[in-house]
């Protein structure tokens, strides 16, 4: 029982349970569900294809857990992944036959400082101005996806450069190539926030700013760094969108991707009052909601069904994850041993 309080206050313990009871209900009622094949040198099968498809929200994870730690939030990511889209794809353009006007390498490169000055954007407005970080993320919000728009001249931008499918469609060693781009993201950030005091700089800007600042540590630096790499990641995220579908759309292109991503970070032990945050507990919350989103339409659910389904399990994960709520129920049961 003492293990158990031990390990209940754990904030990876709870989104691990959660991915396991998805993960065992679909044993029982989803036919193949773990079923893996290897088709043409590379994995095929609902997991691989849940980590390929969660590979987007995991990089935008990454991004808004630090976000998140400074007590901020960036709402904008989902128009920043439409900017990095309609950017690369603008300058890639090209003909049938897979001739691109510019460098992929070079309009990679654009696409993603132009994310970056986006994410800058934010944290300027944040940090140097004063504005609440969800006021300032909402103007990206906005017009970010305006930007996508002219980017694209309001249109859907296909791409038949076959290099750039490697982002998103290729595979190495069996494996998506997508959760390569995943895993140097989340080492490198890792190394940089847990092997060096920025990490420590982070959990006390978000915990206490005007202390960290009387302490010797420029928070307005970190918090605009911290948007900055968020808008790294919108970034990243959208290379890897766009080549999946090797198209750009201004309008579409990672709508409504921020809030997934925001969910990710919370069902990962991530708490939006900043302070400590869990990177790898992010990428479980990230496979929660892809692992979820499977689910759901492997039974076939309405669209309009399927996101309140979504909700309700968010909802009660939330809850399970509450202090507070675990300790109202252990204290209700422990009145009625007591009244028995």
């Amino acid at each position: 029982m003492l293990a158990w309080k031990r390990l209940s206050r754990s904030k990876i313990i709870w989104p691990l349970i959660t991915l396991g009871i998805l993960m065992l209900f679909n044993l029982f009622f989803t036919p193949n569900f773990f079923r893996i094949e290897m088709l043409e040198g590379h994995l095929f099968g609902n997991l691989i294809d849940i980590l390929k498809n969660g590979a987007p929200i995991m990089i935008l994870a990454i991004g808004l857990t630090l976000v998140i730690a400074t007590h901020g939030i960036d709402i904008s990511v989902g128009s920043v992944v439409a900017i990095s889209a309609g950017v690369v794809a603008m300058l890639i353009g090209g003909d049938l036959a897979g001739n691109p006007k510019y460098p992929i390498a070079f309009a990679m490169g654009a696409a993603l400082v132009a994310c970056i000055a986006a994410g800058m954007w934010n944290g300027m407005l944040v940090s140097w101005i004063g504005m609440q970080p969800i006021i300032a993320t909402l103007i990206l919000f906005v017009a970010g996806r305006g930007i996508a728009m002219v980017t694209t001249n309001a249109m859907v931008i296909w791409l038949y450069a076959k290099p750039f499918a490697l982002l998103g469609q290729g595979y190495l060693f069996g494996l998506p190539f997508s959760l390569y781009i995943v895993a140097f993201l989340l080492l490198a950030t890792y190394l940089v926030t847990r092997r060096t005091a920025v990490g420590m700089f982070i959990e006390a800007v978000g915990i206490n700013p005007k202390a960290t600042r009387f302490a010797g540590i420029n928070a307005r630096g970190i918090l605009f760094w911290c948007y900055a790499f968020s808008g790294l990641c919108a970034g990243v995220s959208g290379l890897v969108v766009c080549s999946t579908v090797m198209s750009a759309d201004g309008n579409n292109a990672g709508n409504l991707a921020e809030l997934d991503a925001i969910l990710a970070v919370v069902l990962g032990g991530t708490s939006l009052n900043g302070g400590r945050f869990f990177l790898l507990g992010s990428m479980v919350g990230a496979l929660i909601i892809q692992t979820l989103t499977t689910t759901i339409y492997a039974f076939n659910v309405a669209p309009e069904i399927a996101q309140v389904v979504k909700a309700l399990v968010v909802y009660a994960v939330s809850l399970l994850q509450s202090e507070t709520f675990r300790a109202r129920v252990a204290g209700m049961f422990a009145r009625r041993e007591v009244a028995a």
